[in-house]
Formats: C-alpha cells, structure tokens, sequence
C-alpha cells in the first residue's frame, strides 16, 4: 500500500467479519482515528449467524463485500482460521500463522494480513520493554494464541510452553513454530503440568477468552504465581481481567489487551487507508470508550438497586 492512497473526498468503507461482535470498539476506534485524518469513513459490524460459519456462505460473503465496494475488512473469532483459504492472496505472516485477522480489497483483488502479530509485538515492547523472554508460558493456541506466539519468537523467546483445551492445536501451534525457528524450543503441554510450568517460567500470556465478560473468571490459580512473573491478557474487556487483578495482587507486572487492541488496530487502519494512524490519541480513545462503558453500566446497576429498594418498600 502506498501512503496516502485513498482519495480523500471518496467514502471509505470498511468492516468487521465475526460472531458475536456487536459490542466491539473496533468500529468507533477507527472511525475516531479517520476523522482525525478528515476521512468519511464508514465502518460496519457485519455479526455472522451459526448457519453462516460454512466455507460457501463466508465465500459469498466475502464476494459482497467486493461487489458492494468494501476497502477492507477486520476479521475475528471464529472465522480467523477459515477466511485464509478464501482470500485471492496473502502475507507471508499469515502463511505461517494459518489465520488472519485483515482483508485489504482492492480492485476487486483480496489480500490477508494478521495485525495480531505485529500488535501484540509492539505492546510488549511498549509496556513491558524489558521483560524476560527466556521461557514464557501461552495459554491458547487458536488464532491469537498462535500470531502471540509468533509475536513472543520474534521478540526474542528462547521457549515457548503452550496450553490450550485442544491438545492437537498446541500441537500444531509447536510445529508451526518449528518448521520456521529451529532454535526456539516451542512443546505443547498438558494442562496438569501448567503447575510446574509456571514455577520456573519467566513470562505467562493469557490469550484465551477466559477474563471476557461473557467467560469471568482468571485461567490460572492465584497461587501459581510469583513476583518475579511478567503476566501479559489479550483480552482487553474489561481491561483489568481477573487474571491481572490476582497477578497484580501477587507483585507481577502486567499489561492489559490495551496495547494490543490498539495497535493492531492502528496497524490495520495504515492497511486499508494507507495514512500513519495517530497511535496515542488512539490508545486516548480507547480510555474514553471504556470509561463511558463502565459509567453506563454504573449506572444502570445504580438504578437496578433503586428499583429493586422500591420494591422492597
């Protein structure tokens, strides 16, 4: 892409390919960070159904996306995996990892990129410059969890031990890693080893739904861990996970999905439009969504208590 592609005086339209995804953020950060550029950006949730999730009906998606003049899309959980086949071409990333989670379209032709890598990279490097990278611990290995542990080998981790509910998907995430990086010591392993896993590890990456609001609760034992621990969370709503509340508790340092929500976004907005997005004043809108949503909800949990006193009168 080159910068500055895009007419500015044309509409720009673009959207966000996935289940369960009407809460997302995604489309109002990218909106924000067009009008920042003098953009009319339009960016649309397009929340797929169970009978949709088929390789033919995301086919037919994906052709009207094209003949309806989309410049992009975003792509999330569960289609990361499926869209790759579909795309006319794509990045080297993307054929290592065997998701994505970007489609650039343009002139009818569609190219998968994986800005999870590349996001996940610069938060680490961002909040946790100096972290220890000789043996990490990843929980997960679907799409995220996989362009994480590719993130984690290019930043320098000596070993990766990878969990996941589908042992044969740590497998595959190991595997992956190896064919590209011999000297990386990357071993699926089983969840009753995550113990001792963490006794001797360095670093710990959540990248599991576990800590979603939809999915609370923290994937590891408060007890399991240890000051010297680095604790990283994909998720990133709420951005205090459970995880990081007990991992805080314990003297880890941590860092929240923050980072990584808004550079990966950032680094798909420079995809599709081809302007330098405005990371800080990104991650400042990203504090401020958040900050609305948690008043609301506030609020209407404040309003639940009234009703329910009144009643009680």
């Amino acid at each position: 892409m080159t910068p500055g592609r895009l007419d500015p005086r044309r509409s720009i339209l673009s959207g966000l390919l996935g289940q369960g995804i009407k809460p997302s953020l995604t489309p109002e950060m990218h909106e924000r960070e067009a009008g920042r550029h003098g953009l009319r950006y339009v960016y649309k949730i397009i929340d797929l159904h169970d009978d949709e999730l088929c390789p033919d009906r995301l086919r037919q998606l994906l052709d009207s996306t094209i003949r309806l003049g989309f410049d992009g899309l975003n792509v999330t959980h569960p289609v990361k995996q499926p869209m790759v086949s579909l795309v006319d071409r794509i990045t080297p990333d993307v054929e290592a990892i065997g998701a994505l989670n970007t489609i650039v379209i343009e002139a009818g032709v569609t190219v998968g990129h994986n800005t999870d890598v590349t996001g996940f990279g610069s938060a680490l490097r961002d909040g946790l410059p100096a972290a220890d990278l000789e043996q990490v611990v990843l929980l997960g290995a679907g799409g995220a969890g996989t362009a994480v542990a590719h993130a984690l080998v290019r930043l320098g981790a000596q070993r990766l031990l990878v969990f996941d509910t589908d042992p044969t998907r740590a497998e595959r995430l190991a595997r992956s890693i190896g064919q590209l990086q011999a000297d990386v010591d990357v071993s699926s392993m089983l969840d009753s080893s995550l113990p001792d896993a963490l006794s001797v590890a360095s670093g710990l990456v959540n990248a599991t739904p576990v800590g979603m609001a939809a999915h609370p609760g923290t994937p590891v034992s408060a007890d399991l861990l240890r000051p010297a621990l680095w604790v990283a969370d994909i998720v990133y709503r709420p951005l205090v996970t459970e995880l990081l509340r007990v991992a805080g508790a314990a003297g880890c340092r941590t860092l929240s999905g923050a980072g990584m929500a808004v550079h990966q976004a950032a680094d798909a907005f420079e995809l599709i439009t081809g302007r330098p997005a405005h990371r800080e004043a990104m991650f400042r809108d990203l504090d401020d969504m958040v900050a609305v949503e948690v008043e609301s909800k506030d609020r209407a949990l404040n309003q639940a208590r009234e009703i329910s006193g009144e009643r009680k009168q």
